[in-house]
């Protein structure tokens, strides 16, 4: 049965002002899956309208009574595991282990921003005036464009709106078009459900070919203040460049080109077990999947012989099976793109270890292969698919040269059973996070997240996002009367 969804504007469900719909497609089967209204600039104007008006009640909201809906609303989000697996299978083609993740980490994001609203925000500063009282003061910058992404659709819709909203804020949120269901309108529902007044979160979903469209409506829109995009770096710098236009702040998270290091004392049971959760979990299809395995050499040989013996035997194919491993791509296009880079640097002198070929549908088989040279695209392009690269190195700084690299800097991942040499490798890496001790997929609502160079710029999580998200005031209070030179 067809999922039919109109927009969400000032807390009811509208269709589009044209009365136009979009069709969204599940990647498994190929059949519609759910039709949505397809919003325009107008439909926009009309959001941003209902965000504003909006804005000043749920700013004046007392920080308890907000709080109070963002952990009911973790509690409603937890326990709809059963119907986020079925979006993010019948939208993006997720599996089932990959959605309840999805939902315990957005769960847990919605609690952390619970806890940012009531935490202390500002200081108290040195007055060079005797008698004053100098404050810095973090305030609401009032409405926020929010765009979410479809390849982690609940946690990066939860994490789209919370930091925003729990700032004080108002949004309006364009879901992709891939994924509106799980990344947008689901997210609202559960917000809705928890008592989120209307107006403070709207929804405008669009057709793909609108996107860009409304995407610069929104930004563009003088009551927007700031912007909050995560997805590829060409859209994120398309994004940037009219947030820049129409001087707003933006939080850009982006692609990544993410290594991942085995050094010489790495344990190879762990480092095979690491490194094949890094690199295929969800289909590789994650910012921070470990697209370049970087292995010394005194343990390639053993390391890809069971790292790709594991590999084969991942299970792929139909996400709603709870088995399944390797999901289809987002499209059946997103997976002929992934053959395509494959192709070319086999093309061009790669070897292939496992896998390649031409997808079935939207299936992409788990590849990996080695001896990349520099001019195929896919040693500089993001796979984004089921795809990685072993490398091997004999010094760690050939090896840091290597991570090094790439124009991104989101993740790394350092698999190593000796931390002090381990922290010495990843402060030389040039990237926004690395963990040691492991791969490079790992996200807390609490800890600062984000990328360096052409992975973005800004940061999630924690105070940091609420920073991101608000407005710092300097504030005066002269407790006796100055003295003026006229």
């Amino acid at each position: 049965m067809t999922i039919n969804r109109d927009l969400l504007i000032a807390g009811k469900d509208v269709p589009a002002v044209s009365g136009r719909t979009t069709e969204d497609i599940n990647p498994y089967t190929g059949e519609v899956y759910a039709t949505l209204a397809a919003g325009g600039a107008e439909d926009v104007a009309l959001a941003v309208d209902a965000a504003q008006a909006a804005f000043e009640d749920w700013a004046a909201l007392s920080p308890f009574a907000r709080r109070a809906i963002f952990l009911k609303a973790a509690d409603i989000l937890q326990s709809r595991g059963e119907q986020a697996a079925d979006l993010m299978a019948g939208e993006a083609g997720g599996t089932r282990p990959w959605a309840y993740f999805n939902v315990a980490l957005a769960a847990n994001m919605l609690r952390e921003a619970a806890a940012a609203i009531t935490a202390p925000r500002g200081e108290v500063l040195t007055a060079q005036e005797p008698g004053a009282l100098g404050l810095a003061v973090r305030e609401p910058v009032g409405v926020v464009a929010a765009f979410a992404p479809w390849n982690a659709p609940v946690i990066l819709g939860v994490r789209a709106v919370a930091a925003p909203l729990a700032a004080g804020n108002t949004v309006v949120v364009k879901p992709s078009e891939d994924a509106p269901l799980a990344c947008g309108l689901f997210v609202a529902d559960v917000l809705r459900e928890a008592g989120l007044p209307d107006g403070v979160l709207n929804v405008v979903t669009n057709a793909p070919q609108d996107a860009a469209e409304v995407a610069e409506a929104l930004v563009a829109d003088p009551r927007v203040r700031a912007v909050n995009f995560t997805g590829s770096t060409e859209i994120g710098r398309i994004i940037g460049t009219h947030a820049a236009r129409h001087l707003k702040p933006a939080l850009l998270e982006l692609g990544g080109k993410n290594a991942i290091l085995v050094l010489a004392d790495a344990d190879v049971d762990y480092a095979v077990d690491a490194v094949t959760f890094g690199v295929f979990m969800n289909a590789g299809q994650i910012c921070m999947s470990g697209d370049r395995i970087l292995v010394h050499e005194s343990l390639a040989e053993e390391f890809t012989a069971r790292f790709t013996a594991k590999v084969a035997g991942l299970p792929s194919g139909n996400p709603a099976e709870p088995t399944t491993v390797i999901g289809p791509l987002v499209s059946a296009a997103a997976a002929r793109r992934v053959a395509r880079l494959v192709a070319d640097a086999t093309a061009k002198g790669a070897t292939l270890l496992l896998g390649g070929g031409e997808p079935e549908g939207a299936v992409h088989p788990a590849t990996v292969l080695t001896g990349v040279p520099k001019d195929a695209e896919l040693f500089h392009g993001e796979a984004f698919g089921p795809v990685c690269v072993i490398e091997t190195f004999a010094t760690d700084d050939e090896a840091i040269a290597l991570a090094n690299d790439t124009d991104n800097g989101l993740t790394a991942g350092i698999i190593t059973e000796n931390g002090t040499h381990g922290l010495a490798v990843a402060r030389r890496l040039r990237t926004g996070i690395v963990h040691i001790g492991d791969q490079s997929v790992a996200d807390e609502p609490q800890a600062p997240f984000g990328g360096f160079k052409a992975s973005g710029y800004g940061r999630f999580g924690g105070r940091w996002g609420i920073e991101a998200f608000s407005n710092t005031r300097w504030v005066t209070l002269a407790t006796q009367h100055a003295h003026f030179p006229f």
